[in-house]
Protein backbone atom coordinates (compact mmCIF):
# COMPACT_ATOMS: atom_id res chain seq x y z
CA UNK A 1 0.00 0.00 0.00
CA UNK A 2 1.38 3.60 -1.13
CA UNK A 3 1.99 6.18 1.23
CA UNK A 4 -0.24 9.59 0.54
CA UNK A 5 0.68 12.80 0.97
CA UNK A 6 -1.13 16.33 0.10
CA UNK A 7 1.35 18.37 -2.49
CA UNK A 8 2.50 21.11 0.10
CA UNK A 9 3.62 18.13 2.69
CA UNK A 10 5.67 16.52 -0.10
CA UNK A 11 7.40 20.25 -1.36
CA UNK A 12 8.32 20.92 2.38
CA UNK A 13 9.77 17.29 3.34
CA UNK A 14 11.06 16.49 -0.23
CA UNK A 15 14.39 15.62 0.78
CA UNK A 16 13.08 13.03 3.90
CA UNK A 17 10.31 11.16 1.20
CA UNK A 18 13.47 10.91 -1.08
CA UNK A 19 15.25 8.73 1.30
CA UNK A 20 12.02 6.76 1.91
CA UNK A 21 11.32 6.50 -1.87
CA UNK A 22 14.99 4.99 -1.98
CA UNK A 23 14.67 2.54 0.68
CA UNK A 24 11.47 1.21 -1.55
CA UNK A 25 8.70 2.99 -0.58
CA UNK A 26 6.11 4.16 -3.11
CA UNK A 27 4.48 7.66 -2.48
CA UNK A 28 1.46 9.01 -3.90
CA UNK A 29 1.22 13.21 -3.91
CA UNK A 30 -2.14 14.24 -3.70
CA UNK A 31 -3.64 17.78 -4.39
CA UNK A 32 -6.96 18.09 -3.03
CA UNK A 33 -7.26 14.50 -2.42
CA UNK A 34 -6.83 13.93 -5.57
CA UNK A 35 -3.46 11.69 -6.41
CA UNK A 36 -1.55 13.80 -8.74
CA UNK A 37 1.24 12.03 -8.93
CA UNK A 38 3.51 9.02 -7.20
CA UNK A 39 7.28 8.81 -6.02
CA UNK A 40 8.87 5.41 -6.69
CA UNK A 41 12.09 4.05 -6.70
CA UNK A 42 14.16 4.77 -9.90
CA UNK A 43 14.73 0.31 -10.17
CA UNK A 44 10.41 0.18 -10.57
CA UNK A 45 10.36 2.25 -13.41
CA UNK A 46 9.38 0.41 -16.25
CA UNK A 47 11.62 -0.23 -19.29
CA UNK A 48 10.43 -0.27 -22.62
CA UNK A 49 11.54 -2.76 -25.45
CA UNK A 50 11.68 -2.07 -28.63
CA UNK A 51 9.71 -3.62 -30.48
CA UNK A 52 7.94 -5.49 -27.73
CA UNK A 53 4.44 -4.50 -29.87
CA UNK A 54 5.54 -5.91 -33.09
CA UNK A 55 2.55 -8.14 -34.39
CA UNK A 56 -0.24 -5.98 -32.53
CA UNK A 57 -0.64 -3.42 -35.30
CA UNK A 58 -0.01 -2.82 -38.89
CA UNK A 59 0.87 0.39 -40.06
CA UNK A 60 -1.28 1.51 -42.90
CA UNK A 61 0.35 1.67 -46.34
CA UNK A 62 -0.96 5.20 -46.93
CA UNK A 63 0.50 6.64 -43.21
CA UNK A 64 2.40 9.44 -45.03
CA UNK A 65 -0.26 10.73 -46.73
CA UNK A 66 -1.07 14.04 -45.92
CA UNK A 67 -4.27 14.61 -44.29
CA UNK A 68 -7.58 15.34 -45.93
CA UNK A 69 -7.95 19.23 -46.74
CA UNK A 70 -10.31 19.76 -43.84
CA UNK A 71 -8.60 17.97 -40.73
CA UNK A 72 -5.57 20.29 -41.62
CA UNK A 73 -7.71 22.87 -41.50
CA UNK A 74 -8.39 22.40 -37.66
CA UNK A 75 -4.64 23.11 -37.08
CA UNK A 76 -4.21 26.17 -38.90
CA UNK A 77 -7.15 27.99 -37.20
Amino acid sequence: MATKLNIHFVKTHLSRLLNRVEAGEVIVITKGGQPVGKLVPFNQIGTRTLGSAKGDFVVPRDFNRPLPTTVQRTFWK
